[in-house]
């Protein structure tokens, strides 16, 4: 079967960038990828080390192979990064970095020489701070309150700029939570499916978790990747939410992990008041637009997303 398209995937070897590439080439592209450094994890595609901070390099590795369609999945997680605690200067700076300015880098490249090339960037709920309304879409304020959701508004208005001045054909998804096996343990997510797994294996383990009842609108990761294909392939570019719109509470996602593995829950966790966070509200996404346009709606429920990573975590992760 022949290759029908080509894609390039920037941030390649994370969650996202890994479960698009097996996408992509189960439909025929010839998917290649650009990551940070060489200790990330493996991508199930060829990869290549670019430094998007570096004009001239990306414009190089763009020339070399200007590709048909581009997400610009690169993702700076401060809390996933690095154990070492940075200053909000330079938690910023290390944002922008990543969200922006090698945005920017990659538009003046497709503009000298892959002006045609489509491209997705993956913007995050975040963008929306603390919510003032019970739903948000694509008319919602932009009212970031922390480094990455400042950083991922002003790649997301990057997009829009170049989409309004210069006609690029430059997409975006406003991204909720999402969530596979591919997930770093840091996650709150892996924390209940690595703490269930470990459970099983030693009863007298104690996940500690926080707020209990804090309510996240999450989806499953596979289906999210879909949504990207399926927005760089409309006849126009624009923004979209993408979201499951449910909110379910930790209390719901530990329940159900420790119960898909013969666990009461309520045996195995406890609460560190130190790790409340009482001012947190939660965000829920209407991804009515996204529907209209695409036809895309979440394929995998919230109670099969958390068995699915409990029963895939083992396969992928090494449990400690």
């Amino acid at each position: 079967m022949s290759v029908v398209r080509s894609a390039l995937i920037i941030g390649a070897s994370g969650q996202d960038g890994r479960l698009l590439a097996r996408l992509l080439q189960d439909r025929n592209y010839a998917v290649r990828g650009w990551i940070r450094r060489e200790t990330e994890m493996p991508a199930p595609c060829e990869c290549a080390l670019v430094d998007l901070l570096d004009s001239a390099v990306v414009e190089t590795a763009l020339r070399r192979s200007p590709p048909d369609e581009i997400y610009y999945l690169a993702a700076f997680h401060h809390a996933t990064e690095d154990a070492i605690e940075l200053s909000a200067p330079e938690l910023l700076r290390c944002s922008f970095d990543v969200h922006v300015l090698g945005l920017l880098n990659v538009f003046q490249a497709m503009e000298e020489c892959s002006p045609r090339t489509r491209l997705f960037y993956a913007a995050s709920s975040h963008v929306f701070g603390v919510p003032t309304s019970k739903w948000q879409n694509e008319q919602t304020p932009l009212k970031p309150n922390s480094a990455y959701g400042i950083s991922k508004a002003a790649g997301l208005q990057c997009c829009q700029l170049y989409r309004q001045q210069s006609g690029m054909f430059a997409a975006t998804g406003i991204l909720f939570n999402h969530e596979s096996a591919l997930r770093k343990p840091s996650f709150l997510s892996q924390k209940i499916v690595r703490g269930a797994l470990r459970s099983r294996r030693d009863p007298t383990y104690k996940l500690v978790l926080g707020d209990l009842e804090a309510r996240v609108d999450w989806g499953y990761a596979p289906d999210y990747v879909e949504a990207m294909f399926r927005i760089l392939q409309l006849a126009e570019a624009s923004d979209f939410v993408v979201a499951s719109g449910e909110l379910h509470t930790v209390r719901e996602f530990a329940q159900i992990a420790f119960g898909a593995v013969g666990l009461d829950w309520r045996q195995h966790v406890e609460t560190d008041v130190r790790l409340l966070n009482k001012t947190s509200h939660p965000l829920r996404g209407d991804s009515g637009k996204l529907r209209a346009a695409t036809g895309w709606t979440p394929g995998v429920t919230f109670r099969e997303m958390v068995v699915r990573l409990v029963e895939e975590a083992g396969t992928v992760c090494e449990i400690s």
